[in-house]
């Protein structure tokens, strides 16, 4: 897929952390246009680069080549966090979300226990009393919420890798590389208990880097119902993640 924002890898290798952020600057750029789908209007542009300048130079002064892994990587990986922190500092999330987001996660739990696998979204709607159409519309109420609570749950359970570092596995390093794939199978376990449509939403998301608004497109479903979709699988996914610990 062709990068509309310009970015291209940097070609130093020095390990100068200035210069590293210079090199990189336009990494920056890149994560935050990618993930400003990911937060509530309110949360400005500016709020999420600020954020993310700190990461990277954050992940400059961290980053250790020997570890075997691209700065690109690690950068991006920093960056992605920095912003969910800021996010988590400013409490954007109101409680009222939260509850709503809890109460969906604690039903599906209960659900999947009882049935044994995973309900399908009329099967929780009839759980919370809900028709079809206010299940789908609280969905798209807690979908910013989604990717940060997924977050916040494996980082009480992996120490500190956020879900993007769960799909990805670039380190050459061979301990590394076990340590990462056996948590990464975990991972690639739970999505194929997700539906198909799910899947190809946090495939098309996360792997291919599209927009909601292109999945949409690609999918032939409108944006909204792409939200709804997105925001059930990581509530599932949040769920699932949760009984590994």
């Amino acid at each position: 897929m062709s990068n509309p924002y310009g970015y291209r890898p940097p070609t130093t290798t020095g390990n100068d952390s200035n210069e590293l952020v210079k090199a990189n600057m336009p990494l920056v750029r890149l994560v935050v246009e990618r993930m400003r789908a990911q937060v509530p209007a309110f949360v400005t542009k500016d709020d999420m680069t600020s954020a993310a300048m700190m990461g990277l130079m954050d992940a400059a002064t961290r980053f250790d080549p020997s570890r075997g892994i691209m700065f690109k990587t690690f950068a991006e990986r920093r960056i992605r966090g920095a912003i969910y922190d800021e996010m988590r500092k400013m409490d954007w999330f109101s409680r009222s979300l939260r509850e709503k987001q809890g109460r969906i996660a604690k039903t599906i739990s209960a659900m999947e226990h009882r049935l044994g696998r995973t309900p399908d979204e009329q099967e929780v709607a009839v759980e919370l009393g809900m028709n079809i159409d206010d299940y789908r519309h609280m969905l798209n109420q807690v979908c910013h919420l989604g990717c940060v609570s997924l977050n916040e749950t494996l980082d009480e359970w992996d120490g500190g890798r956020n879900f993007m570092d769960m799909l990805t596995d670039d380190s050459p390093s061979v301990h590394l590389r076990i340590e990462e794939s056996e948590v990464a199978q975990e991972i690639a376990g739970q999505l194929e208990k997700l539906t198909e449509k799910e899947r190809l939403v946090i495939s098309l998301y996360y792997y291919e880097e599209l927009s909601q608004k292109e999945i949409a497109e690609v999918l032939e479903l409108t944006e909204g119902r792409i939200s709804q979709l997105h925001s059930q699988a990581l509530v599932k996914l949040k769920v699932k993640i949760s009984r590994l610990r």
